[in-house]
Order: structure tokens, then C-alpha cells, then sequence
């Protein structure tokens, strides 16, 4: 954080006599302001925190305001943005701020005798994550999986592809209608190539394999649980993602979705209505859809550039958005237990 030195403002007046015999007592005003580290920041908030302190002999101010200014450039005064606090140590909570941009804070105090900046405080919202990087998850380019943290959670930002189980046991690829086998396909349409896998896959069940249960995650990760999507909608909303930066309802598609690939919509909040302000977060869900299966007879790749759901490992239920109006705004879960366990959806990973 940038630090300016403590201002310490002396400033002398000469005041009328009040002693009768001509003399002038000298008006004497010195405020100290300071500007300590900005505390809770989120993508479009942060709490800003400072103090004044004044010593003042034979003045009289009349009324004195005071506060904090702040600003996206270096040295903000009372011609950028303010804020009047009163109290010798206050704190103030500013909003509707830009995702990801450092902000400059000063403490300020204006009044009859002049205008005073204490030192300048520099914090940064938060937004689009750091992406970080290991080699115990590798693509299908044999390229480290980039990944993003939420908190406490660790998220793949690419989706799998792998066709083999964790041991190298082979997955089943292709479409194996309502048989117990674990599998996967491609969709021939999409241009992005990426991999849809049943729920037994992901379960890791077999039943041409002979038995038992296999690992679908390489070692150290697993595919996320219907809870663990919850908690990753529930930081998000309470981090300010929501396309309209409340922090009251589920509206966390835009942050979710990638730039790109989406139909165009004109439902604000939809991932299709404007695709430049898309994935806030990191996240890059893509629109690839997903192998629809509801009989062997009756099955068809649906949703290309309208839904981006993702397989879980609680049985019966995938995750993600869509393009939609109905719920389009929302990260929520489908409950696929009508279809189960035929349909094929893409899978992300979280750390153990």
C-alpha cells in the first residue's frame, strides 16, 4: 500500500482582541488525519477507516466537515468522490465500485479556516480471481488445468477430458443407452470438442468392468457435490457477482459464463445479452449443452450455445446455467433422476 507522510496542518490567525489593551491572541488550528488500510473488500465495496484529531486554540471554525474522498487516480480530493463522516474514529462503507481497480482514499477536513487531505490509502476490489497453476492436474494438450480459488474451494476452470479412470481403466466411450456402464461422447457440433460423461462415469460404475467402483477425478480432486455447487453460488452472490451487484438474490450467470459462444439475448442478466460482460469470475462456463437422453430410442445432443451444465457427484442432479429468462440469471441444479443415469454433461473438478 502507497503511504504518503502525516499531514500535521499549523495554521496561525490573528483574531480580534479580547483583552482591551490593544494586544492580539494568535488562532492556532492543527488537524492530524490519517487513513489506515481499507478493511472487507469485495468486488464493489470496501469499508474505508480513518481518524482526526485536532488541536485548536483562540478559533472558532464554525461548522467543520469531514470524511473520506476517494478516487481511481492518485490524490483524491473533494472534487472527486467523498463521502462526510463525523466521530475522532470512524469508518464508512462505499459501494457500486468497479470489479477489479485500485481505488485511492484520502481522510479530508474542510471548513471556514480552510481544507485539509491526510495520507493516501490504495486498495484493490476484487473480482477475477488469480489463476494459478500445478502439475497435478494436467489436460489433454499434457498442459497444467489452470484453476481458481473461491474462498476455500479450489475449482478447475477447464472442463475434463480425460477417457480413462484414475487406475487407466478405459471409459466407455459412446452412447450405451440405459445399460450400467460408465461412458462418454463428443458432441460432433461443438467446435470446442469437449467431453460429456454419464453419471456413471463420474460414480465411477461399471458393470461391464466386472465390479467395484473406480476413481473418475485424477488423485487429489473429485467432481463437486450438489452442496459444494451451493457453496460456491452462495460466496459468489456474497461477493458481489451478481450482474447487478446486490447481494440479495442468485444473478451470478454473467460472472459464470464465458465471453463467448452464447445466442444472442435480449433478457438483461442472460449470459447471450451482452457476452463482453461475461465471467466476472473466472469461471468460463462454456454453452456446449449436453447429450439428452430419455429412452434408448429417444436421445439428442441439445442446448449448443444455451445451457452450460455441469454433472455432479450426488446422484441425480447437474449444475450450471442457461440462456433462458426463466431462472437464467441463477446457478441452480437440475434434477436428472427422470433421465438418470443416460444424459452426458460436461465435469469440473474441486480440490480435496
Amino acid at each position: 500500500m502507497k503511504k504518503l507522510l502525516l499531514l500535521s496542518a499549523l495554521l496561525i490567525f490573528a483574531c480580534s482582541s479580547d483583552s482591551g489593551d490593544g494586544s492580539y491572541n494568535e488562532c492556532t488550528y492543527e488537524p492530524t488525519l490519517q487513513a489506515n488500510e481499507a478493511t472487507d473488500i469485495t468486488t464493489t465495496t470496501a469499508v474505508l477507516n480513518g481518524s482526526v484529531s485536532i488541536v485548536s486554540q483562540y478559533c472558532d471554525p464554525y461548522y467543520t466537515e469531514q470524511g473520506f474522498v476517494y478516487s481511481t487516480q492518485p490524490s483524491p480530493t473533494l472534487e472527486d468522490n467523498s463521502l462526510v463522516v463525523q466521530g475522532a474514529n470512524f469508518s464508512a462503507l462505499i459501494e457500486n465500485l468497479n470489479l477489479r481497480t485500485t481505488y485511492y482514499t484520502r481522510v479530508f477536513l474542510t471548513n471556514a479556516l480552510g481544507t485539509w487531505y491526510g495520507n493516501e490509502v490504495e486498495f484493490t476490489t476484487g473480482g477475477f480471481l488469480e489463476v494459478v497453476y500445478g502439475n497435478d492436474l494436467i489436460n489433454c494438450n499434457g498442459n497444467p488445468v489452470p484453476r481458481i480459488i473461491f474462498g476455500t474451494q479450489e475449482w478447475s476452470v477447464e472442463n475434463a477430458c480425460h477417457t480413462t479412470y484414475r487406475d487407466g481403466t478405459p471409459i466407455q466411450p459412446g452412447f450405451v443407452g440405459m445399460e450400467l456402464v460408465g461412458a462418454y461422447v463428443i458432441n460432433p457440433s461443438d467446435p470446442t470438442g469437449s467431453v460429456l460423461y454419464n453419471q456413471l462415469a463420474v460414480l465411477g460404475i461399471d458393470a461391464s468392468l466386472g465390479g467395484g467402483v473406480r476413481q473418475f477425478a485424477p488423485e487429489g480432486w473429485h467432481v463437486p457435490t450438489l452442496s459444494e455447487w451451493n457453496t460456491l453460488s452462495e460466496y459468489l452472490i456474497s461477493n458481489g457477482y451478481n450482474y447487478d451487484s446486490t447481494t440479495l438474490d442468485n444473478k451470478i450467470a454473467e460472472s459464470l459464463a464465458s465471453n463467448s459462444g452464447w445466442n444472442p439475448s435480449t433478457n438483461e442478466g442472460t449470459p447471450g445479452y451482452d457476452q463482453s460482460a461475461n465471467n466476472s469470475s473466472g469461471f468460463n462456463a462454456e454453452p456446449i449443452g449436453f447429450l439428452a437422453v430419455v429412452s434408448p430410442e429417444v436421445f439428442a445432443f441439445h442446448g449448443l450455445g444455451e445451457y452450460s451444465y455441469f454433472n455432479s457427484s450426488t446422484l441425480g442432479f447437474a449444475y450450471g446455467i442457461d440462456n433462458y429468462q426463466l431462472g437464467a440469471q441463477d446457478l441452480s441444479n437440475i434434477d436428472i433422476n427422470i433421465i438418470f443415469p443416460s444424459s452426458y454433461f460436461p465435469v469440473r473438478f474441486i480440490k480435496d
